[in-house]
C-alpha cells in the first residue's frame, strides 16, 4: 500500500473519493440506485443490438447536431455569395444556403460533420424501422410494454418529421421542392388550409419566415420531446426487465444473459464506437445532400428527380399515384387527390401506434409476457406485418416513379398504374402467402419433434425397405419447438341462456369473434404434438 493511504488510514479520514461518494450517497442514494440495477441482467442475442443502434445514432446526431447550429443561420434574407466555392460566386441566395455552403467549405471539418449528422438521421430512422419490425413479429410488444411501444413508436413519427425539417433548413433548390410538396399537401385542406399555410410561411408561399420556424423546431422542440421518449423507453426496459427467446430454463419470472456492468457496459461501449466509426467512414466515402451541386432555392424553378429521404416515401407515393380528382361546391374545390393521400398518411401510423391494444382486445390475453414469439407460431400477426411492409415498399416505388422510369426506360404511366394496382393486390397475396409459409414451418416443427431431425443417412431395412435415419432431437431442441401456447378463438356463446331469455349480445363481441376467428380459429395453425402423441412414436412404432 501507498505511504499517502497509510497515512490517512492513521489519521482517521477516508480517501478524498470515497468522502465525495459517501457525500452523494447520502443526498441521492446513488449507492443504493446502482446496487440494484448495474447488475441487471440482459440477455445477449444480436437482434436486441437493432436497438442500441437507434440510441447511439441518436447520440451522434445530437453531437454532430450541437456543433452544426453554431455556424448555421436559419434566415432566409438574400445575400451575394463570395466565399470559395467558385461555381456560386455572385450568386443570389438566402443567409441559410450561404451558411451551409461555408459549413461546407469553410468550417474545419464543418461537410465532414454535416454528413455524419444527414447519414445517422437516416441510419436512425433505419434501425428504428427494423427494430419496431423484429418487437412486432415477436410479439413483445404484449403486456406490460404497450406503453413501450408507444413510446417507440412516437420516436419513429417524431423522427420522420425531425428529418424532414432537418434536409429542408439548407434552403436550396431540393429542399425547397420538398416544401413546396407541404405547401400543396396544407392548401388541400378544406377551409383553413389557406390559413395554416400562410400562417405557417409567413404569406405568400415561399414566403419569408419558414427557416426561422422550422429551426428551433428541428433543434429544440422535437429533439427535446424525443430526448424525454427515449429516456423513457429506457426507464420502462429496466423496469419491466428484458424480453428473452424461448429455450431451455428461459421462464416468464425470470431472465438468463450478461450482467449490465461490467460485461454488457464494455460490449455496448465497444459498439458505439464501432456504429461511430461505420457512421464516420460512410460519410467520408459517399456524399449526401450536396447542396453545392444543386443550387439555391427558387419558386419558378424545380429540381430534377427531387426525392425526400426513404421514410418520406410512403406518403410520397401516395401522393404521386393518386388521380387527380377534384369535387367543386359552394364556390370551393376539394382536391381529393391530395387530401386523401394527406388523410391516409397518418390514419395508417395510427393504427401501427394502436396495434398491442387491438390484438389483446381481440386475444383477450391480460397476462404479463416476457418471453418472445417465434413469428411463425404466430401466422396471422407475421402475415400482417409483411402486407404492410409491401405496401410500404410498393408506395416507395411509386414515391421514385420518375427514378425508375428514368433509369430503366419504363413508361411513367405504366409505373403508377402497376403501384395504383399492387396497392391493394400486392399486400393480400403477401398476406396469404407468408400464412401459408408460417403454416409450413409450423408442420416441419411438428415432424420435427414426432420423427426428429432428417440425418441423411438411408438404411436397408431386412425386408428391402429404404429409409432414411432420423436422429432425436435434443431436450433443449424439443423445448424450444414446443413452448409456445396455441390460444383458442373467443367464441360468443349460445344465443339464448340456460333459462331460455335471448343474451344481449353486442356489435363489438361479433367483431370481436370474427377477429379472433381469423386469428386462431381452423386453419390459422397447426396443433402442437401432445406428449400421448411424442410417447406413442418414439417407443417404436414408426419412428426410424
Amino acid at each position: 500500500m501507498s505511504t499517502v493511504s497509510d497515512t490517512r488510514r492513521r489519521d482517521g479520514k477516508a480517501p478524498a473519493g470515497e468522502r465525495v461518494a459517501d457525500w452523494a450517497d447520502g443526498r441521492l442514494g446513488i449507492y443504493g440506485l446502482a446496487k440494484a440495477n448495474m447488475r441487471k441482467i440482459f440477455p445477449d442475442h444480436w437482434s436486441f443490438m437493432l436497438g442500441e443502434v437507434c440510441l447511439y445514432s441518436f447520440v451522434i446526431i445530437i453531437l454532430t447536431g450541437v456543433y452544426l447550429t453554431l455556424f448555421f443561420h436559419p434566415s432566409m434574407e438574400e445575400v451575394t455569395y463570395h466565399g470559395p466555392y467558385v461555381p456560386m460566386q455572385g450568386v443570389r441566395m438566402s443567409e441559410a444556403f450561404s451558411s451551409t455552403l461555408d459549413i461546407s467549405f469553410e468550417v474545419r471539418g464543418g461537410l465532414l460533420v454535416r454528413q455524419i449528422h444527414h447519414w445517422a438521421a437516416l441510419v436512425f430512422l433505419a434501425g428504428m424501422f427494423v427494430h419496431m419490425m423484429r418487437v412486432f413479429f415477436t410479439g413483445a410488444f404484449r403486456k406490460p410494454r404497450e406503453v413501450n411501444w408507444l413510446f417507440g413508436w412516437l420516436l419513429f413519427v417524431l423522427g420522420m418529421f425531425t428529418g424532414f425539417t432537418g434536409y429542408s433548413l439548407p434552403d436550396d433548390l431540393l429542399s425547397g421542392t420538398g416544401l413546396r410538396f407541404i405547401h400543396g399537401a396544407i392548401l388541400s385542406v378544406p377551409l383553413v388550409g389557406t390559413y395554416i399555410d400562410f400562417f405557417l410561411f409567413g404569406g405568400e408561399f415561399p414566403g419569408g419566415d419558414i427557416i426561422s420556424r422550422l429551426y428551433p423546431i428541428h433543434v429544440l422542440l422535437l429533439p427535446g420531446i424525443m430526448l424525454g421518449l427515449l429516456v423513457g423507453h429506457l426507464i420502462l426496459v429496466f423496469f419491466h426487465k428484458h424480453t428473452q427467446y424461448p429455450g431451455p430454463g428461459r421462464t416468464n419470472k425470470n431472465v438468463i444473459g450478461m450482467p449490465l456492468l461490467p460485461v454488457y457496459v464494455a460490449k455496448a461501449g465497444g459498439f458505439f464506437f464501432l456504429v461511430f466509426g461505420l457512421l464516420a467512414a460512410l460519410s467520408a466515402i459517399a456524399t449526401i445532400n450536396p447542396i453545392w451541386a444543386i443550387g439555391p432555392y427558387r419558386p419558378d424553378q424545380v429540381s430534377t428527380g427531387a426525392q425526400p429521404d426513404w421514410y418520406m416515401g410512403f406518403s410520397e407515393g401516395l401522393i404521386r399515384v393518386m388521380p387527380g380528382w377534384e369535387i367543386s361546391a359552394w364556390g370551393h374545390t376539394l382536391v381529393l387527390g391530395v387530401f386523401i393521400p394527406l388523410a391516409v398518411f397518418p390514419l395508417v401510423l395510427l393504427a401501427i401506434g394502436v396495434y398491442p391494444f387491438i390484438e389483446a382486445w381481440i386475444t383477450g390475453d391480460k397476462r404479463e409476457h416476457h418471453i418472445l414469439d417465434r413469428p411463425r407460431n404466430a401466422p396471422t400477426r407475421t402475415a400482417l406485418g409483411v402486407a404492410w411492409l409491401t405496401v410500404y415498399f410498393v408506395l416507395l416505388v411509386g414515391g421514385g416513379n420518375d427514378l425508375w422510369a428514368t433509369h430503366f426506360h419504363l413508361s411513367i404511366n405504366s409505373i403508377t398504374w402497376f403501384v395504383r394496382i399492387a396497392f391493394f393486390v400486392a399486400p393480400v397475396l403477401a398476406y396469404l402467402v407468408t400464412k401459408r409459409i408460417c403454416l409450413g414451418l409450423q408442420r416441419r416443427d411438428r415432424d420435427k419433434v414426432l420423427h426428429g431431425r432428417e440425418s441423411g443417412i438411408i438404411k436397408r431395412l431386412p425386408h428391402g425397405e429404404f429409409v432414411e435415419v432420423h436422429e432425436p432431437l435434443s431436450q433443449a431442441q424439443l423445448h424450444t419447438l414446443t413452448q409456445h401456447e396455441q390460444a383458442q378463438a373467443y367464441e360468443i356463446g349460445p344465443e339464448v341462456d340456460e333459462n331460455g331469455v335471448r343474451r344481449r349480445i353486442t356489435r363489438s363481441q361479433k367483431l370481436r369473434a370474427k377477429l379472433s376467428k381469423g386469428y386462431f380459429g381452423e386453419g390459422s395453425q397447426i396443433p402442437k404434438p401432445t406428449a400421448e402423441e411424442y410417447r406413442e412414436i418414439t417407443s417404436g412404432h414408426g419412428h426410424h
